[in-house]
Order: structure tokens, then C-alpha cells, then sequence
């Protein structure tokens, strides 16, 4: 029968608890060892976590799952935190709901073609035709990077069929680890970023962004990576420092003094549009209005005051130029100047001389520069700034802080190209509060996350740019009419009928056209571009609940519950679902943000695939057991870094055994019997106390999960386990062996009813944790799975245990301590018997002791008299033993040992 307090609301058929159970089988030898392929297995074939599609909304609990990305190999950091969020499943399964929780696997992106790339040896060439049933150069170069000259290019289709044949290799191996992890997740939900329905709810949700206006395109500065050829967005970056040098260059003033700026950029002397200076600066208010010639180019630009000009930084005075940094595009946006870029999208100089530049010595000099890199452009022109002599002294070292694509290598560059953005509040002051106070109806756990989300939303200060010039994808759904001139009409995109998505504009033909005028004049083109991999995930919810292909699961999931997430990806991932939600339902994705914290090396530093310091997590579950790394996991809150540690998992080890060793101790005494949960057979007032005490763990460790603080939860559940097992089940082992007798006493029937009430509901209490052992103990005597048993609740526990003291088992273990001490001190066995042993009690736990002396007599050996008497105040310390004192003690001959169930 289920253990069940009451029906399971997701479980109709799961029938009320039953005051009985029957022992099946309890195994002579116990082990951890082969549980989680065992029970993987049984899970699966019983559809343990199978989400039940007809509850009703107000009976499901839905997750926003993270869809790892699938490029490698999984980490430590990943069990960490979908250890967490497996927890919370499992508890909500067991309060009865139906727990929607599917797995996702996020492979597009740059990750995937970096990998692909270094795989199997190849690139893309887009240009290349198809070639069918195609064998890539090398399989399996991992860990190997292949310099791009000595890859194979190749046509885009073939790329990204590598991309997806690698991806669901990669698929096989993640999904075989959780599985092994015990993530109960429904493997009949799950989906790719790539797959044919995300891409279809990316395109759709894209044209509709496009028809309110929400996603539009623009020709403008933006920040590029020139390794992997791609537009970078603001949420992207990362600052790092950077060696440099100061150059200090002088400009010349119409009265033919010397103007100096100080630049680590000289190379880009050429694109200078202005000087800008404090308009509080003394050194400068002769310059304001009149224009300096910039030294080798000749060119006249004007002197300007802007209050973001540091007049405390190198000179006081910069040069503004198109451009060098984002204070640039700032400049050059608020004050209307020229435009004059140099650097191209592969990150070298232009390869033709700008109109802007006409003397003969500007001209020359350029010519010199064009299609050169950056690095060698300067040296080229600190080189003439030296001859001419506007270059004062020489450049100084510095480390500055460039920006960098959080997966890139180089510093980026600023390169004005066309790109498509979508409205998320970094230009709309209205939009920027409504999604502030999304962020505030948002409930995050811990509550202090919350102030990063309002931090990263009210430092905005442009569109989130999701075009990327990349090839693994989902592709921009829209086409563009090329002219009787063959240009492109950029402004006018020609977008496709729904019904059609998902669709490729580079092979697929616009209705009103044919194949054969693609790029030809009056024809078409289709956008060359995919969406950023933020774009497609930032719609997971709509993905995993069946927007578009399901509409009635969607109505059963959305608003979704809960995402869990790492606190890296507030910026990113978290934002971006909260803006197509808003824009798309006008509603939050979720009701519930869990958050957590980083995964530190023993050198406190954050564990990380770009840092080369993670661990792998097979090796680990296969030494030490997934319950063990799973309690590790848990033992960490929500928003707090936790450190690696092998010796956390150890304990988790030690703890998962033990509940193995007292399950088998707990249920030694039914044979292949029945055992009884019947409340009113609790008699004995130690029994009873340990139930009352176990009543108020599940209230709190309830209340605890409730508030999504799993460590608390499992803090309350573990402690009392370790007193159950060193106290309870010390004192009463005699009692429940029932002194050899035939006959079962009250007493005996109390001692082994409240074993296997505590038992029940501390299995409830640890399965989400320690899903394997509670559920290999709970094959042992009941019936189904435990992870679809009731949560426990307090009620049958207070029942059972009346008005019982709780102190009558604290105080009982102190007085059993006590007297073990006495033989410790003697060096003398346990099962020594006490002839004589006098103890001096704290007033407050004479009761108590009283109540439970049978149980200390028979659980110290104590075969002769024990006397009890008030201690004194003052007379014993109460961190030792409670502060009982042993007064005076008289010890036996030490029993021969008789071999009994170990506990």
C-alpha cells in the first residue's frame, strides 16, 4: 500500500495510508553499489515521473529547466545546481503535484561551431556548394585546436549536419549522467534549441516582435569579435585587463601651438571626428568652438565639451574617434559627429583610402596601412608620429580594461554594420520600468538576487542585438527585395506565413518569387543571419510548454512555477525570457527565480571550462554513489559559492549507508511479516517523544522547502537522524528484540510500531536527496515508489506521540552517554555490565530520565542499582553529557558478545 497521509491530488489512484505493511525482502548484506542503474531502470519502465497532462493548472508544478550547452562535456557545477533543482521537484511531486519538468539541450551557438570545428577539421564556407554524404578530414580531434588554415572549409548545409551529428552524440552522453545523477526529470519532454519546434517558436515570436515594432534593424556601431566574425551583445561582455601603452600625440592648433592628447590607440588617428574636453576645464575654454589638425592625416577636426570627459585622466583632453571604445559611440551619438571608420569586419584596416583623407602625405600613409591588422597599423604609426616629431618622449605601459566576448580571446572592435535589435528597455525609459517591476513581482531565492536583476535593467543603455554572423542557428526568418539595380532593400523584409516556419531564407524561396531569382535584380535575398542563441533560449518556456504545437499543455504549464538558474546568467538568460514574456504574454515567465551560487576550487576560485579548473562528474558519482555528490550538492543554499569537497561527499556516503543499516535494523524484527504504523500502539513514553520530536523536524523541514531553502531541510532531517540512530536506536534495541520472548509485550510492540512510523516518514524526508537508497529501503516494505509517496506530515507523528515530552529521548541519551563513559574511562567494553552507578541530574531532566529508565538500563548494561539524584548547582558542565555527572560507578565482567542486526 502507499504511504500516502491522504490521496496524492496528481496520483487519484494511489490509495489511503494503511496501518500495516509487509516485509518482502531485507537483504542480508546492504550496499549503495549498482542502485542507480537498477532503479534508472525501474523508473523508466513504471513511468515513475511521468508528468500527468490532465491535472489541472492549480495541480502542476512546471520548471523552466536549464537546457545545458552541448559542447563537451558536463562539469561538477552543473550537478550542483540541477541537484538543487531536482530536490524541489521531488518534494513538490510528493506534495501531490503533478511536477512538469523537462530536459532541454542548448545546441546552437558558438560553442557547438568552435567545437564542430575543432572535431572534425572543417569550416564553413557558405559560398561552397553541397556535397552529398560528405566525410569530414578528421573525427574526433577533441582537445585539439586546428588553426583555421589547416581546416577544410565546407557549404554551410554540411556544417551544421556535423554540428547536429555531434550534438546528439553529445545529447547521449549528457542525458546517460543525469540519469545516473537521479534527476527525475520526464525524458518524454524534452527538445533542442536547434530542433524544428524551437525553431519555430524563435521565427514566430521574432515576426511577431517585428509587426509591434519590438524587432527592428539598424546600421550602427556595435561591439564585434573579430576571431569569430560575429556582433557581440552588452550582456555578452566581459572586462579584462589589457597590456597597453600611452601614447602622448600631439594635434595642431590654428595658431600653430601643440594640442596633446594621450591614446593607447593611435592607429586609429585617422577615424578622429573631435577632441572633447570637460566644459569645466580651464586648460581647454581657448579651444571650445575652434577645430586642431590632426598630426600625418591633416584632417580638421573640432574641439567640443562633453561632461564625460575625464579631466583628471592622462591630458584631460581625448580624441573621440569612429571607433575606438563605447565613450566613443556615446560622443559620437549625442554629438552629432561624422562618421569615419577604418576597421573592417575581420578586424584590419580598410582596404581603400577614405574620402576625408585628400593631402598627398595622408594619402601615402594610408596606403601603407590598408588590410593591415591593428598591432601592425600601430607600429606603423607611432613609427611616423616619432619622424615627425608629434609623438612627446616615448609610450609609457599601461593595463587598461577592454572589452571582450565572454567566449572570445581578443579585445573587440567597434565595426558599423547592419543588425537587427529587439526592445528590451536600454532606449525606451517606458519599457525600462515596466520590466523593473516585472523584476519586482518576480520572487527571487535568496531575495538579495533580486538586486542584480534591477541593477542590470536600469544600467541599459541600448537594444538587445540579436543578429549573429554566424551558421549554426536559427536563421532570421525574413527575406529582402532586391531593386532593378540589384541592391537590397533593406528597410522593406518580406516575411513568411506562419504556418510555413520554420523556415531557412538562405534555401527557402518567398511565396510571389522562384528559386532562380534569388540575388538577381528584381528578385531576392534572403538574411544572411541566425538569431543570438539568447533569442531562441530566452523562449524555453514557450518551447517545453507547446506554445505553438500544444497549446492545451501550454495552458497547463504557463506561467510556469519556477527557473532555476546560475547567477551568471541574471543579465542574460533570466532578462531575456522576463522581455519576451512581457512583450509576447505581458505576464513573467515564472513565478519563482532559484538561484545558484558558483562552484569554487580549493583555491576559492570559480570553477569554469575557460579556466581549466573543473572536474568531471562520472568519476565522482561512480566512486562515492549519486547520493553521495547529491548530498554535497545539497548541502550548499541557493545563491552561496560552495567548495568543492570530496570529504562533503564522504559524509554523504556515510550517510546514505546508514540509512541502509537502520532500515535494515528497523525492519529485522517483522521477518517477511507485517510491520504496524497504527499511532495508537505507541505506547512507551521515549517512543513517543522520538515521534514528537521527528513531528516538529517535518514542520520545519516542510516549511523550509516551501521557501525553497533545501539546505535547511536537509540540515533538520539529518540531525535528527543521527540522534535517532546514536540514541533512539541504542536505547530501545533491547526492548524491540523483546528479551528473546515469543511473545510480543506492549512495551516491545510500542518500541518497534514507533520504528517504523520514524522509518516511513524518514525515508519521505530524505528522498529527494538520497533518492536511490530511500528508494532501494522502501522496496523492502512497501509498496510503489517512494518518490510518489505523500510527503510526510505531522499529523499521524503528533498523534503517536500525544502530549509527549520531547526531552524524555534528549535526556535519556545524555544519561546513556554518561554511563558509556564510565566504561571508556575504564577502557573496558561496551557490553560491560554496571554493577552500581549513581548520577547527578540537572533538575530539569529528572523527569525525563525517570521515564525512560528502563531503556538506559537496558541500553547501559546497567544489571545492578542506578541511582538518581539533583545535582547541585553548578555541578555539571551542561555541554558534557547534558550536565549529568556520574557520582560514583561500579563496573562487572565484560558479557560475551552475541552477534545481532547491525542498527
Amino acid at each position: 500500500m502507499s504511504s500516502s497521509d491522504t490521496p496524492a491530488p496528481a496520483n487519484p489512484s494511489t490509495p489511503p495510508q494503511s496501518l500495516v505493511a509487509t516485509v518482502k525482502q531485507v537483504p542480508d548484506k546492504v550496499s549503495l553499489d549498482g542502485l542507480e542503474g537498477q532503479w534508472d531502470a525501474a523508473w523508466s519502465a513504471q513511468g515513475t515521473y511521468a508528468f500527468d497532462r490532465t491535472a489541472e493548472r492549480d495541480q502542476v508544478y512546471s520548471i523552466d529547466t536549464p537546457p545545458p550547452t552541448v559542447s563537451g562535456s558536463l562539469h561538477v557545477g552543473h550537478v550542483f545546481s540541477y541537484t538543487h533543482t531536482d530536490v524541489i521537484a521531488r518534494f513538490q511531486r510528493m506534495r501531490g503535484k503533478s511536477v512538469f519538468y523537462p530536459m532541454g539541450w542548448d545546441d546552437n551557438g558558438l560553442p557547438t561551431e568552435r567545437r564542430v570545428q575543432n572535431y572534425y577539421g572543417v569550416r564553413c564556407d557558405p559560398s561552397l556548394p553541397y556535397v552529398e554524404g560528405y566525410q569530414p578530414p578528421l573525427e574526433g580531434a577533441e582537445g585539439k585546436s586546428v588553426k583555421a588554415a589547416d581546416q577544410q572549409p565546407i557549404s554551410r548545409k554540411n556544417f551544421v549536419e556535423l554540428c547536429e551529428r555531434l550534438t546528439a552524440e553529445d545529447e547521449k552522453q549528457f542525458e546517460a549522467l543525469w540519469r545516473y545523477l537521479g534527476l527525475s526529470v520526464d525524458w518524454n519532454h524534452h527538445y533542442q534549441t536547434i530542433g524544428q519546434t524551437a525553431q519555430a517558436t524563435a521565427q514566430t515570436a521574432f515576426l511577431h516582435n517585428l509587426a509591434r515594432g519590438e524587432a527592428y534593424q539598424a546600421e550602427a556601431p556595435g561591439l564585434w569579435d573579430v576571431t569569430f566574425q560575429t556582433a557581440v551583445a552588452q550582456a555578452e561582455l566581459e572586462a579584462r585587463d589589457y597590456p597597453g601603452h600611452f601614447h602622448k600625440v600631439a594635434f595642431h592648433a590654428p595658431d600653430g601651438s601643440k594640442v596633446y592628447i594621450e591614446t593607447t590607440r593611435p592607429e586609429l588617428l585617422p577615424a578622429c571626428v573631435a577632441l572633447i574636453a570637460h566644459p569645466d576645464d580651464e586648460r581647454y575654454q581657448h579651444l571650445f568652438g575652434t577645430t586642431v589638425r590632426s598630426p600625418l592625416f591633416d584632417v580638421e577636426v573640432p574641439v567640443i565639451a562633453h561632461t564625460a570627459a575625464e579631466p583628471d585622466k592622462g591630458a584631460g583632453i581625448a580624441m573621440c574617434c569612429t571607433f575606438g571604445d563605447l565613450t566613443d559611440v556615446q560622443w559620437w551619438r549625442e554629438l552629432q559627429l561624422p562618421t569615419r571608420s577604418i576597421l573592417v569586419r575581420d578586424g584590419r584596416i580598410t582596404r581603400e583610402v577614405p574620402e576625408w583623407l585628400t593631402s598627398e602625405r595622408a594619402v601615402a600613409l594610408f596606403t601603407e596601412l590598408l588590410g593591415k591588422t591593428t598591432f601592425s597599423a600601430r607600429t606603423a604609426i607611432v613609427d611616423a608620429l616619432r619622424e615627425a616629431g608629434d609623438l612627446d618622449g616615448e609610450p609609457v605601459p599601461t593595463q587598461r580594461k577592454a572589452n571582450f566576448f565572454e567566449k572570445g580571446d581578443k579585445p573587440l572592435e567597434i565595426v558599423t554594420s547592419r543588425q537587427w535589435y529587439i526592445r528590451n528597455g536600454g532606449r525606451d525609459a517606458d519599457l525600462n520600468a515596466a520590466l523593473l517591476a516585472r523584476g519586482e513581482e518576480l520572487k527571487f531565492h535568496p531575495e538579495f538576487m533580486a538586486v542584480r536583476y534591477s541593477n542590470w535593467v536600469s544600467g541599459l543603455n541600448g537594444d538587445w542585438l540579436v543578429s549573429r554572423q554566424r551558421f549554426f542557428g536559427v536563421p532570421i526568418p525574413v527575406w529582402y527585395p532586391v531593386d532593378a539595380h540589384g541592391e537590397p532593400q533593406w528597410d522593406a523584409p518580406i516575411v513568411p506565413d506562419e504556418a510555413i516556419l520554420p523556415i531557412d531564407p538562405s534555401s527557402d524561396v518567398p511565396a510571389g518569387y522562384t528559386a532562380d531569382q534569388r540575388g538577381q535584380a528584381s528578385g531576392f535575398i534572403g538574411d544572411p543571419d541566425i538569431m543570438d542563441t539568447w533569442a531562441t533560449s530566452s523562449l524555453t518556456p514557450q518551447i517545453a510548454g507547446g506554445w505553438l504545437s500544444d497549446p492545451d499543455l501550454f495552458s497547463r504549464v504557463f506561467p510556469m512555477d519556477l527557473r532555476p538558474q546560475g547567477q551568471d546568467i541574471i543579465r542574460t538568460w533570466l532578462f531575456s525570457t522576463v522581455v519576451r514574456s512581457h512583450l509576447e504574454h505581458d505576464c513573467l515567465p515564472w513565478a519563482n527565480a532559484a538561484i545558484s551560487g558558483w562552484i569554487l576550487d580549493p583555491d576559492r576560485k570559480k570553477m569554469s571550462k575557460s579556466k581549466g579548473n573543473v572536474v568531471t562528474p562520472m568519476g565522482l558519482l561512480e566512486e562515492h554513489g549519486s547520493d553521495a555528490v547529491r548530498y554535497w550538492a545539497a548541502s550548499a543554499r541557493l545563491g552561496t559559492d560552495a567548495a568543492f569537497e570530496v570529504g562533503q561527499m564522504k559524509i554523504g556516503r556515510r550517510l546514505a549507508i546508514k540509512v541502509l543499516n537502520a532500515s535494515k535494523f528497523a525492519l529485522s524484527f517483522a521477518g517477511e511479516g507485517e510491520v504496524s504504523l497504527d499511532p495508537a500502539r505507541v505506547t512507551e513514553p521515549i517512543d513517543r517523544a522520538m515521534l514528537a520530536g521527528l513531528a516538529d523536524v517535518v514542520d520545519r523541514a516542510t516549511a523550509a522547502l516551501e521557501s525553497y531553502d533545501h539546505t535547511r531541510a536537509l540540515e533538520l532531517a539529518e540531525t535528527f537522524f543521527w540522534t535517532f540512530c546514536d540514541d533512539y536506536l541504542e536505547l530501545v534495541k533491547d526492548r524491540a528484540y523483546g528479551a528473546g520472548s515469543l511473545e510480543v509485550s506492549p512495551e516491545t510492540d510500542s518500541a518497534r510500531t514507533g520504528l517504523a512510523i520514524a522509518l516511513d516518514t524518514m525515508l519521505r524526508l530524505f528522498a529527494p536527496v538520497l533518492p536511490f537508497a530511500t528508494e532501494e529501503v522502501w522496496s523492502w516494505w512497501r509498496e510503489g515508489s517512494v518518490h510518489q509517496a505523500a510527503w510526510p506530515t505531522s499529523d499521524r507523528l503528533r498523534e503517536a506521540a500525544g502530549d509527549a515530552d520531547t526531552s524524555v529521548l534528549t535526556a535519556a541519551g545524555h544519561a546513556l552517554a554518561a554511563l558509556r563513559k564510565i566504561k571508556s574511562e575504564a577502557k573496558a567494553s561496551m557490553r560491560t555490565p554496571i554493577l552500581l552507578a549513581e548520577l547527578a541530574v540537572p533538575r530539569a531532566y529528572l523527569h525525563a530520565i525517570e521515564a525512560a529508565v528502563v531503556d538506559i538500563r537496558g541500553a547501559g548494561r546497567v544489571t545492578g542499582e542506578l541511582r538518581l539524584e539533583i545535582a547541585a548547582d553548578g555541578q555539571g558542565d551542561p555541554a558534557v553529557q547534558g550536565g549529568i555527572v556520574v557520582v560514583q560507578s561500579e563496573l562487572g565482567e565484560a558479557e560475551t558478545k552475541v552477534k545481532q542486526p547491525r542498527a
